[in-house]
């Protein structure tokens, strides 16, 4: 390909024609394309690959952008001209792209359509001559000449030498995506596609039946509890970790953790598994079973050992009270002791008072005493009322006594509101249930009627589905009959229609015939007559042979000459012809009557019809009826699970029963011993809380009197001392002084105070010590702490256990049945498994192949991947014998598929050998220079190897769009010197670059200028 002229209007930031003349550029070898940044450079070869093409490089087509130039006026169109030699053909592209114009009546804008037209030189005739305007043909017939597609284009004409230099240091898979645009590997990434899909399919076939037997061995696994080992291993035993433990000495199946869905052993360690499942459930119903007797008698036993502590612990209690009263006298002793002496100095310091205010005192005293006994009197029981101190004390203590009892009382009554509440919850249950049981017992009375119902829908439906293939079989023929009888009918009259016409043309046929032999008659008759119209004179008789005429015949009236005959005879054909139509039309109309009537019968139209109406009705009814097949199976099917769910409902429901009935016989004997208790501590009251009040009361009126007995005894003993004591009642009382008595003298108060307190103290110590004497409560304390909790928890383990044996029990039974037809299931999942486990196996190993991800792919190439390293290894030969001239002899290029590490792919590595060293190294290594030297090899021996791979058309012009201002002076220098060695016969080589160095370097220029009025081209050869 060899580019003449390129002409731009309107186009990029040109915004009139410009013209470039590449016959002038490509003769100097090298040209330098160079203008400030932004001025156009890039769009020069953009409108090269628009005219090519019809579209610009894939980098710059953003969507949205316009390809027309902002400084254009609006009546300049723009327009892309190419003139060109490719194939040996000299050509022509002109390109106008979609864009606005202005309206030539009105104002505004319309878009005008993008436009195209492709001419071809004539050498011989020194013309252009046109080829094409359709931008598909024109499209169609570059692509051919050129063989290549605009990506491989543009890049192997407008060599992006950046994009190669980063290409060096890609890794696989950003080469195989250059690699596979330019070599249009896609029919082998289909493959690898094809079969993907194939493995996928495959795949889901395997996996939707793997999650079918999984969901059969989740379904045992979940109907077997954690009694046997899952081959699921966490998937399907998960659900069932909160299960009850199954009783010691239970068989469990071989665990197979490792097996997955998808496992070649998975289907038979299912079976397996399934196997002994159903062996385990055999046995387990036997063993729960047994442990159910076990656990009732266990909790029989539990129940008696917790009344045994309860009572234990009721006398260790009182026992322990006791000895915690005992304690605090102890600890009261010495104040006893002090209140004792206080009194005694009392009573001495009385009988140093002065005699007549002793006597007086003594006799105030016992008054008051006295009246204060017989108002305490009043409110004692008959039998007390003259009972002593010590009597009525001793009376005080045992109901001061008994009031410390009723603790147990108050506890005990608290635990009978409980057990109160409790039992009206089991009875708020039971009614409940009760409803649930009746609910469930109506609705599976029904059972049976609604299943026969809605099997006989079913049923109903299957006949009528049959039904209505039957009456299908008959309505076609019924209505091909009815179609008959109406073309019979409809041909009847046409039949009588056809053969009057048929009639008709027989006697026109015949009258035209019998006219035709009149004419010819009369015309035979006549002859002589036409004979001798054509005699001439001196010229022989056709007839006689005589040249002499002397009697011609003359002609007779009535004679018919030739041409009348002929019409008659053409009539007569016409006839005929139509005689033969009108009897084949008869034939046709009666061979069609024939076959109509043979089709319909001698049925008429309406009974036809008739029949027809009712076979369809019916068909319609048929169908209807046979369509809710569906629907009735569906309601058979919900009717089903409803009916397992009140069965189990019921089940549950009963459990629950049982469970309540033990709960509340327990809770009934309880409260009935805690009744009898507190019926014995109430007495008569109607509470704990009364009878507490009442022997308060009782007590403090028993104090009270014991009180005033004392003081009665007191004040008589006082009063009777008081005469005898008056004389020397100072020296008796043992007093230095009168006021040493009278600082020990005590009011009444005091001194009844104190000797309360004594009498109290040696009341609560009698009482104490009675308790201790007591033969059943020193017993209890000899015995080791009650365990009360131990027994509570031991009883509710007890029940507790009683109530799983029981459902372990229950659920056993029904489980066994289940695991069989769960076995069955699996069985036959297994067996249906294997033919798409086989096919799978098949597609997956040519997949795996083909995908690089098998084993027996070594190298783990893609296919896609391995034709291309043989595309690489190509280019990688063609860079090498110009990157050894550009590095005077010193690097190669070698393509290799070795694995770069870990799980990565091999096929698209490439290496740079040095001579100097004699090593590979990776081409990420490369200095600066070198990787420019070895990315221009690269882009160069790529475009040798795309363009054999095209057909091996010649690419004359190449152009090197590359930032050199990122290069030294040094490297330049090199990079000139190799671009200058490029320069073969016939090539020429174009550079894009601003750097000012080049236009120093490089003679033959192509300048873009720009101003704000839009860009311009200036050529320099």
């Amino acid at each position: 390909m060899r580019l003449h002229r390129l002409t731009i209007t309107a186009f990029g930031p040109f915004a009139t024609t410009e013209e470039v003349d590449f016959d002038a550029l490509c003769a100097a070898g090298l040209f330098l394309l160079h203008g400030p940044t932004g001025a156009g450079k890039t769009s020069v070869l953009d409108a090269v690959c628009y005219a090519l093409y019809g579209a610009v490089p894939g980098a710059r087509q953003s969507p949205g952008a316009t390809l027309r130039s902002d400084h254009a006026p609006a009546g300049t169109p723009t327009e892309i001209g190419l003139d060109l030699t490719v194939g040996g053909r000299r050509l022509e592209i002109v390109r106008r792209p979609a864009q606005l114009r202005p309206k030539k009546r009105t104002k505004g804008f319309t878009t005008e359509k993008a436009q195209s037209g492709l001419r071809e030189y004539d050498a011989e005739s020194g013309a252009w001559r046109a080829l094409s305007r359709s931008h598909q043909e024109i499209g169609e017939e570059i692509g051919q000449l050129l063989g290549m597609s605009r990506d491989q284009f543009c890049q192997v004409v407008l060599l992006p030498q950046g994009d190669f230099a980063r290409f060096l240091r890609a890794d696989a898979e950003a080469r195989g995506k250059l690699l596979g645009k330019l070599f249009d590997t896609r029919r082998f990434a289909a493959v690898e596609e094809r079969l993907a899909e194939l493995r996928r399919a495959a795949e889901h076939r395997v996996r939707a039946g793997d999650d079918r037997l999984l969901a059969v061995a989740q379904r045992l696994a979940q109907e077997a509890g954690d009694r046997t080992a899952s081959p699921l291993g966490n998937r399907a035993a998960s659900p069932l970790s909160d299960r009850t433990a199954s009783p010691p000495g239970n068989g469990t199946a071989p665990p197979l953790p490792g097996l997955r869905p998808g496992d070649a052993g998975f289907a038979p360690a299912v079976l397996e598994w399934a196997a002994v499942v159903r062996t385990g459930a055999h046995e387990w119903s036997d063993i729960t079973e047994s442990a159910l007797s076990a656990a009732e008698s266990r909790a029989a036993a539990a129940r008696r050992a917790l009344d045994a502590e309860r009572e234990l612990a009721a006398l260790q209690e009182r026992f322990a009270q006791t000895r915690r009263r005992a304690e605090a006298l102890e600890e009261q002793r010495s104040e006893h002791e002090r209140v004792r002496a206080r009194l005694e100095r009392s009573h001495k310091a009385e009988l140093v008072a002065p005699a007549l205010s002793l006597r007086a005192d003594a006799e105030e005293a016992h008054r008051s005493a006295t009246a204060e006994y017989e108002r305490a009197r009043t409110r004692l029981p008959a039998n007390l009322t003259d009972a002593g101190a010590e009597q009525l004390a001793a009376l005080e203590g045992n109901l001061r006594q008994e009031l410390g009892a009723l603790d147990a009382a108050r506890r005990a009554e608290h635990r009978d509101a409980e057990i109160t509440s409790e039992r009206a919850d089991l009875d708020r249950q039971a009614r409940a249930d009760d409803e649930v049981l009746q609910e469930a017992a109506d609705w599976l009375a029904g059972w049976e009627s609604q299943r026969g119902a809605l099997q006989d829908r079913i049923e109903a439906a299957q006949e009528a589905a049959t039904r209505a293939e039957q009456l299908a079989g008959q309505l076609d023929p019924a209505r091909h009959r009815l179609e008959a009888a109406r073309s019979r009918d409809t041909l009847e009259a046409a039949a009588s229609v056809a053969g009057q016409r048929l009639n008709s043309a027989r006697e026109q046929a015949n009258t035209a015939h019998e006219h035709w032999l009149d004419l010819r008659g009369r015309r035979l008759a006549g002859m002589a007559a036409e004979l001798a119209a054509r005699l001439v004179d001196g010229e022989p008789c056709a007839v006689c042979g005589s040249a002499e005429h002397p009697g011609p015949a003359l002609a007779t009236e009535g004679h018919v000459d030739p041409a009348v005959e002929d019409a008659a005879l053409e009539a007569y054909r016409h006839a005929v012809e139509a005689r033969g139509r009108a009897e084949r039309e008869h034939a046709a109309i009666r061979e069609r009557h024939a076959a109509a009537r043979a089709a319909a019968g001698e049925s008429t139209v309406a009974e036809l019809a008739a029949l027809t109406e009712r076979l369809d009705r019916e068909h319609t009814e048929a169908r209807r009826v046979a369509a809710s097949t569906h629907a009735a199976r569906e309601a058979l099917g919900r009717a089903e699970r409803e009916y397992e769910g009140r069965l189990t409902a019921q089940r549950e429901a009963d459990r629950r029963v049982a469970a309540r009935t033990s709960r509340r016989d327990a809770l009934e004997r309880e409260q009935s011993a805690l009744r009898a208790e507190l019926s014995r501590a109430r007495g008569g009251a109607d509470s704990v809380a009364g009878r507490v009040a009442q022997l308060a009361d009782r007590a403090g009126r028993l104090a009270e009197a014991a009180d005033a007995v004392r003081a009665v005894d007191t004040t008589a003993l006082r009063l009777k001392e008081a005469d005898g004591r008056l004389a020397g009642a100072a020296f008796r009382a043992g007093f230095d002084t009168p006021e040493a008595a009278a600082d020990a003298l005590l009011t009444d108060t005091d001194r009844r105070g104190l000797q309360h307190r004594l009498d109290d103290w040696r009341a609560e110590a009698a009482a104490v010590a009675d308790r201790l004497a007591q033969p059943e409560t020193r017993a209890a304390a000899d015995h080791p702490p009650a365990r009360t909790e131990a027994a509570e928890a031991a009883h509710d383990a007890a029940e507790r256990a009683l109530r799983q044996a029981s459902s372990a029990a229950t659920a056993a039974r029904g489980r066994r049945t289940e695991l069989g037809r769960l076995s069955r299931l699996a069985e036959a999942e297994v067996r249906a498994l294997g033919p798409v486990r086989e096919e799978y196996d098949r597609v997956a190993r040519l997949a795996g192949l083909t995908a690089g991800t098998s084993t027996d792919n070594e190298r783990r190439m893609r296919l896609e991947s391995y034709v291309l390293a043989a595309r690489l290894e190509q280019v990688a030969a063609a860079a090498t014998v110009r990157l050894q001239r550009m590095s005077s002899g010193r690097y190669a290029l070698v393509h290799s598929d070795a694995r770069t590490g870990g799980q990565r792919r091999s096929g698209l590595g490439l290496q740079v050998i040095d001579a100097w060293t004699g090593s590979a190294r990776d081409t990420s290594t490369l200095s600066g220079g070198e990787t420019f030297f070895a990315s221009l090899a690269l882009a160069l021996g790529l475009a040798d190897v795309v363009t054999d791979e095209a057909g091996g058309v010649r690419l004359d012009t190449l152009f090197i769009d590359e930032g050199f201002g990122s290069l030294d002076d040094q490297t330049l220098d090199e990079v000139l010197d190799v671009l200058d060695s490029l320069r073969e016969r016939d090539r020429s080589v174009g550079i894009v670059s601003h750097v000012a160095d080049l236009r120093r370097r490089i003679p033959t220029q192509l300048e873009i200028v720009k101003d704000r009025h839009g860009s311009a081209i200036r050529q320099q050869t």
